[in-house]
């Protein structure tokens, strides 16, 4: 018997929001704790609903606007994958094209239309094998076994951290949550959690030769409430694959 034709699946845009805590010094991800069914009172990532006339890239866009009420630029989002899983939702097939987005401030959250809260949850590494996200006493293991996550998205954040470690050598676009320039200090903050170390732990003076060609010196830092000698500011470098 042959498989029937799928003639109207349901298109979600799906948008995983880094930012970056200089409070906590970590890197933090965007949640909504869903409202409605499927998986309400489930912790999720943003998503949308494709709309008839808007491309997937405007949608990933106005889900930013909609949920936590800023303007970002293209530049600021990339396409991460499409995931199909005929089993990923229950009932109605949906497919969820998804992005990633790299704000460089964290704008106070008020949950919009299908949330009850949003909240920023600190990204960082579990253990050797895995990593987690966490807010308070809230825990999510991201582990696609046993994620408390809505639907598939605790696979589409290791596709995620995947995709950026694998990239932090040569197109660390995650960087742009830092704003447009950092320290070196901040960079090791963010690159950390990726390498299942910690910023201390990476050689400063190494951690800049093997990635000088990525960085570009434009100053130093001016922090009154600091001793010694001010650190020195950097900017990404043009990248030889942008997004």
């Amino acid at each position: 018997m042959a498989d029937e034709f799928l003639a109207h699946p349901l298109i979600t845009i799906t948008n995983v929001i880094w930012s970056f805590s200089r409070t906590t010094h970590q890197l933090q991800v965007l949640l909504i704790h869903r409202a409605g069914a499927p998986f309400a009172g489930f912790w999720a990532l943003p998503e949308t609903t494709l709309r008839e006339r808007e491309s997937a890239d405007t949608a990933a866009i106005r889900l930013i606007r909609d949920k936590i009420g800023i303007h970002v630029n293209r530049g600021s989002t990339e396409q991460l994958a499409t995931f199909t899983d005929p089993t990923r939702t229950p009932g109605e097939r949906a497919l969820a094209l998804t992005y990633m987005t790299y704000l460089p401030t964290m704008p106070k959250l008020q949950p919009d239309y299908g949330a009850t809260d949003a909240r920023w949850f600190a990204f960082s590494a579990a253990d050797e094998a895995g990593y987690q996200l966490q807010n308070g006493r809230t825990i999510f293991p991201l582990s696609t076994s046993t994620s408390e996550l809505a639907f598939d998205h605790a696979r589409i954040l290791t596709v995620a951290i995947r995709r950026i470690r694998n990239r932090l050598d040569y197109q660390p676009t995650i960087l742009q949550v830092l704003g447009t320039t950092f320290t070196l200090k901040e960079a090791r903050e963010v690159y950390a959690p990726f390498l299942m170390t910690t910023a201390n732990a990476i050689d400063n003076s190494n951690f800049k030769k093997t990635h000088q060609q990525l960085f570009i010196e434009v100053g130093t830092a001016h922090d009154r409430t600091r001793s010694g000698r001010p650190p020195k500011l950097f900017k990404l470098a043009e990248l030889k694959n942008p997004m």
